[in-house]
């Protein structure tokens, strides 16, 4: 009897103690996984959790990203950890046909949580595609913008497309609008009534001309005019663009005196980053959304003997350089304009210098100066793209 009981307080022992060795085994794998395919939680989701139950273990999850499925099946498989799999790929079957949208606002915000009174994470503008990936609560749905940021989005601000729906909006003629704020009407006429309001950037589907106006096509139906002096047919915009220093100082320029504005990507209102993404958007250029990714895109700059090798359009990246005891964080952006002169959105949009002797030298900025990237020369590399090279405005085969 005492032998039986021995040997069963052994077996728990060992059982128990497999369980415990599994569990850390899981847990490095899932470190391992998201640690190479999805190190940015703001581009990609990758949530897997390990269970114990009834003598058996679960994984529970989602992820958007196939290759770390994959290598996440191999790797427990080669650990021969057998699981009951309950993870989800994203986009989510639930939604049925609709894993596709259209931004119908001329600025729609994205949180960083399905609420509505949650932190603005990001916008995006009128007739921009998008992904998505789930339906949350309120109306709200995670979806996935071309700089492949993924964040929160209500109903109310895109319109559900089927993939053939997306795919005909991409490839459809389009006009852009490029003041930096206006409306569109119902008329042909700017005394009839306002359809919505229009920022720089926004794009429609053109369906005809009436006199000055553009007639065009909204992600929802509806259909609008827009005098022709402030947009451009796409294709002719984007084939003109020939985007250099000059050019990106020139689209900057406009944006003196627009509000600060965290998570703001348009000419209503622009974060630091957002105005970088903007001002490049306009010259035909996506980059990633927030200074911590757009310092790592771009060739880097000599600054170590100050500004003599910078060019105009460079970006500056600022924030707390790294010691023994924190790494490096980046929270700023601007871009560079020349004699140690820079134009960022930091209250509002203006201008500061790294010279000491300007009127508007700023010894703040200048003492949180971390590096400087060249983006003009690295377009088409390591996240930096023109708008059609962008697998969002693309029409191909998705998943």
């Amino acid at each position: 009897m005492k032998f039986i009981l021995v040997l069963f307080i052994l077996i728990t022992l060992y059982t128990n103690t497999k369980a415990q060795d599994e569990m850390e085994k899981i847990k490095s794998i899932v470190n391992d996984v998201k640690e190479k395919f999805t190190p940015d939680k703001r581009t990609a989701v990758f949530n897997f959790e390990a269970l114990e139950s009834e003598n058996k273990i679960i994984i529970k999850g989602e992820t958007n990203i196939n290759e770390a499925y994959s290598e996440f099946a191999k790797m427990m498989n080669d650990a021969d950890i057998k699981f009951d799999n309950q993870i989800e790929m994203l986009p989510s079957e639930k939604l049925g046909e609709k894993k596709f949208g259209v931004i119908n606002l001329s600025v729609a915000n994205i949180r960083s949580k399905p609420d509505h009174p949650a932190e603005l994470a990001t916008q995006s503008i009128l007739g921009t595609p998008i992904k998505v990936l789930k339906k949350g609560e309120d109306g709200y749905y995670l979806v996935q913008t071309p700089d492949n940021y993924i964040s929160w989005l209500d109903d109310d601000g895109f319109t559900f497309m089927t993939e053939d729906n997306w795919k005909e909006w991409i490839s459809s003629p389009k006009i852009i609008y490029t003041k930096e704020y206006g409306f569109s009407y119902s008329e042909a006429d700017v005394n009839s009534q306002t359809v919505s309001d229009l920022v720089a950037g926004n794009l429609l589907k053109i369906m005809g001309e009436d006199s000055d106006f553009y007639l065009v096509n909204y992600p929802d139906g509806r259909v609008a005019y827009i005098k022709k002096d402030e947009a451009k047919l796409f294709n002719d915009w984007y084939n003109a663009l020939n985007p250099n220093g000059e050019t990106i100082l020139k689209t900057a320029y406009r944006f003196m005196g627009i509000p600060y504005l965290w998570g703001g990507t348009s000419t209503k209102g622009m974060d630091c980053s957002g105005f970088t993404k903007t001002v490049y958007y306009l010259n035909g250029i996506v980059l990633q959304r927030d200074a911590s990714q757009q310092v790592n895109t771009g060739e880097l700059v000599d600054t170590k003997d100050g500004w003599q090798n910078l060019q105009a359009g460079d970006l500056l990246f600022f924030g707390r350089k790294a010691d023994e005891n924190r790494k490096e964080r980046i929270t700023h952006v601007a871009i560079y304009i020349g004699d140690g002169d820079f134009i960022h959105a930091a209250g509002r949009v203006k201008i500061n210098s790294f010279n000491p002797e300007k009127a508007y030298y700023s010894d703040y900025r200048k003492s949180g100066f971390i590096r400087a990237k060249r983006i003009l020369s690295s377009v088409g590399k390591n996240g930096i793209e023109r708008i059609l090279d962008n697998d969002f405005y693309q029409v191909k085969t998705t998943r």
